[in-house]
């Protein structure tokens, strides 16, 4: 399989000190590469365990993503991240899949073809040459909140990779929205993050969201 090695750098532009710190120092990627600078990127994460409403919510927002132009990014884990990938594309849009496994794997299997057209069509993007454990997705998530202006949060549980993802994004001084829905069950973990500069995202604020996404420098348009 046809893949290109890069530093962080050479994607992001210049990084500041937060994020060279928090950075892997290697990515692997596969598809094209214009992808990833065509425009604003903002992940769509949540439980793999998504109740439908969830997953509507998470269709919507794709949906409205890609209207906009933005690239829509996840970790193409079950229930969520699924959604939102599939949605984009179905939508006529970009999508970016952060990998914790190498691009060689597939994780979970179901998501087999999905990730090799992807892998195909869009990009796919991983930190990681071999395979590892469980460790991996934790780490795959900072990376994802570091590659991306914004993440959204619909719908997760406290001990999610979601939750840490959320955190990720505060300490690298991205933007974080959790979906109204969410917010509005007042979960100690949801509020602390509100405390610490999460926002909510509702139909009354959407419009204010988009304009709120900054479009970063990023390196040269490669193509694979």
């Amino acid at each position: 399989m046809s893949h290109v090695e890069l530093r962080p750098e050479e994607l992001l532009g210049p990084l500041n000190e937060v994020e060279r710190k928090n950075a892997p120092p290697k990515l692997y990627l596969a598809g094209n590469l214009a992808v990833f600078s065509a425009g604003p990127r903002v992940s769509i994460v949540g439980s793999r365990e998504a109740s439908a409403q969830g997953k509507q919510r998470a269709a919507r927002l794709a949906r409205a993503l890609v209207s906009r132009g933005v690239t829509v990014v996840s970790g193409l884990a079950e229930g969520i991240d699924t959604v939102a990938h599939v949605t984009a594309m179905e939508s006529g849009g970009r999508t970016i899949a952060v990998l914790g496994t190498p691009l060689d794997r597939y994780f979970p299997a179901e998501n087999r073809a999905l990730q090799e057209r992807i892998m195909r069509e869009q990009l796919a993007i991983s930190q990681f040459e071999r395979a590892g454990g469980p460790k991996n997705f934790p780490m795959r998530n900072r990376t994802m909140a570091l590659l991306c202006e914004a993440t959204v949060i619909v719908e997760a549980g406290e001990k999610s990779g979601t939750a840490h993802q959320g955190w990720e994004a505060l300490r690298l001084g991205r933007l974080l929205f959790f979906m109204e829905s969410l917010a509005s069950l007042k979960q100690e973990w949801t509020e602390k993050h509100i405390r610490y500069g999460a926002q909510v995202l509702s139909d009354a604020t959407f419009e204010a969201f988009l304009d709120s996404i900054p479009e970063r420098a990023s390196g040269e348009q490669l193509a694979l």
